[in-house]
């Protein structure tokens, strides 16, 4: 369920121009590079031209900083060149020569990534898995040895029983990996399928909406074991193991507070988005639709072009147009799903784990995760767990409406301390304010952190200007027993607190065998009072949909 948290007054406000300065006549902007004179002149020929070079522009100057060794400020670049050509009118997707570009442009980042920013990303400061799709890769299965002919037959049974969604081929590739994980990685396979019971009811309903296969549920199986914390070295994460700018294509928010990549749920919906995206640009074919998943859109459609080869096992059966771990991908996607629709028959127990129930708190302005687990009476990794997206200790800065879940039953606990609290105990922020001639760059310097945290956390870019008496959130986690510091040089407002008249608001998203009176029953109201409040006509309700519940008030008072 959710609970708003009221505010009359918020007592966090940054400036709304906090980046502005004085008011400059405007100056002609001059080209200088080669890059920026072939994007100038390309301008006034083609608008789709226009934009690649202004793409390519952002590119090689974060290649420029990546080799000085400033891999904050190219990371921002290389958003820059991605968000140029997502914002072309129509969709990435609706130009050839935009897509094309695009998936090229990703391949590069990626690989400049992968040598250079793999060991982290540098900013994230929450704990995170090593993503399992890393050494399910970089296991060798083809040698000499041919599966066992028990297996064979018991898999050519298993696939003329059951009925998949997909289609999934008895060939020796997809038998080999069928063993493998029966056998020596059992213990991986049996952790991640009892994992899968917390997510594949939400997974499956999404899917279902969408038109998807239901047999692509299982994804997650190899790519992260289901595990929302998950990270691999290429620097994709969550459950679906999105890369940045894969996440940043499909709508998924990343900044310095949030990366919802590692949201369960946002994350599906992405991911859901981004399978109907390759399975129309290759065709229908599910097949090269997985390979692409795995080695990008762009790698797949080159291989085919250079190997004049349309399907993905004559594809991947030659060594020299895709690399061993796309080859390998699609047969162990496929291996997973056989065992996921039939473990038993594979040796396998699924143990379901417990569905952690949450209530949904609406928050009107930052707070301090560990104040949150102090209130509600859990530890700070419970509400950490509840919430992957978050990487910071705090909910996200200038967001009003921020909507934190804490475990269930905890909802009211929250609300009755945060309507007593003053600023000082909800956050423990350090402040800057910036005097007359000071620059990001100046800043960091001074108070040693680093120019693009000090940039990101303040929603600006690392060569933005500051105007004189700007608040400056310093990026700095804080240190334990600051939970009751002062806002320092941030000036003084009036306290935040929750309106004492006003009822809470819950939110409550409807799970698997809920009704309409099983939910009015739990949380005190009618049915007619939930009709009413959600403008529901009869009783039917769908897993997911989400229902306002006004505690404390009657539906007539709404």
């Amino acid at each position: 369920m959710t609970t708003r948290l009221f505010a009359p007054v918020a007592a966090l406000v940054l400036s709304a121009a906090c980046a502005a300065g004085p008011i400059a006549m405007p100056v002609a902007v001059v080209p200088e590079t080669p890059a920026e004179l072939a994007a100038a002149r390309a301008a006034d020929a083609d608008p789709v031209e226009a934009l690649l070079g202004r793409a390519d522009v952002h590119f090689l100057t974060g290649q420029d900083e990546l080799a000085q060794g400033h891999l904050g400020q190219a990371k921002q670049t290389f958003n820059l060149a991605l968000e140029v050509l997502l914002t072309a009118p129509g969709g990435i997707r609706s130009d050839a020569r935009l897509s094309a570009h695009f998936d090229r442009l990703v391949d590069r980042i990626s690989a400049l990534e992968l040598t250079a920013l793999a060991t982290g990303d540098g900013f994230a400061s929450v704990p995170f898995e090593p993503a399992s799709i890393d050494a399910l890769l970089a296991i060798s299965t083809f040698d000499d040895v041919a599966p066992a002919a028990e297996l064979t037959r018991a898999v050519e049974a298993d696939l003329e029983a059951t009925v998949h969604d997909i289609p999934i081929p008895s060939n020796e590739r997809v038998v080999r990996f069928v063993e493998l994980l029966q056998g020596r990685l059992r213990e991986f396979l049996a952790d991640g399928l009892s994992r899968s019971t917390l997510y594949l009811p939400m997974i499956q309903e999404i899917f279902r909406k969408e038109g998807l296969p239901l047999d692509l549920a299982y994804v997650p199986l190899i790519e992260s074991g289901f595990k929302p914390s998950a990270y691999s070295r290429a620097a994709a994460r969550g459950v679906w193991q999105f890369m940045r700018p894969t996440g940043m294509e499909m709508g998924l928010r990343q900044d310095w507070y949030i990366d919802e990549r590692a949201d369960p749920y946002k994350s599906t919906v992405a991911a859901a988005k981004y399978l109907k995206q390759l399975h129309r640009m290759f065709g229908g074919d599910w097949h090269l639709a997985l390979a692409s998943y795995n080695g990008g859109p762009g790698r797949v459609q080159r291989a085919m072009k250079r190997s004049g080869r349309d399907d993905f096992w004559r594809l991947s059966s030659d060594q020299r147009f895709l690399p061993r771990e796309t080859r390998d991908y699609v047969p162990m996607i496929l291996a997973a799903i056989i065992i996921a629709r039939n473990p038993a028959q594979y040796g396998f127990d699924v143990a379901p784990l417990p569905l952690p129930a949450h209530d949904l708190v609406v928050l009107p302005a930052p707070m301090d995760l560990r104040r949150v687990a102090e209130w509600t009476g859990v530890t700070i990794d419970e509400v950490r767990a509840l919430n992957p997206e978050l990487r910071r200790w705090t909910t996200p800065v200038r967001q009003t409406d921020y909507e934190l879940k804490v475990p269930a039953g905890t909802a009211h606990l929250l609300f009755e301390r945060y309507a007593s609290a003053n600023p000082d105990e909800t956050t423990a922020f350090q402040w800057h304010t910036v005097r007359r001639g000071e620059t990001l760059a100046g800043i960091a310097r001074s108070l040693k952190v680093n120019r693009t945290d000090l940039a990101e956390a303040n929603y600006l870019r690392a060569t933005s200007p500051l105007a004189a008496g700007q608040q400056l959130i310093i990026p700095r986690a804080p240190a334990p027993g600051t939970l009751m510091a002062g806002r320092g040089t941030a000036g003084t407002g009036e306290p935040l607190r929750a309106a004492a008249d006003e009822p809470a608001r819950v939110v409550y998203r409807v799970r698997s065998g809920d009704s309409l009176y099983a939910i009015a029953r739990r949380h005190n109201v009618t049915v007619q009072d939930l009709r009413t409040w959600n403008k529901i006509n009869g009783t039917r309700i769908n897993i997911g949909d989400r229902l306002t519940i006004h505690q404390g008030a009657a539906a007539g008072a709404q």
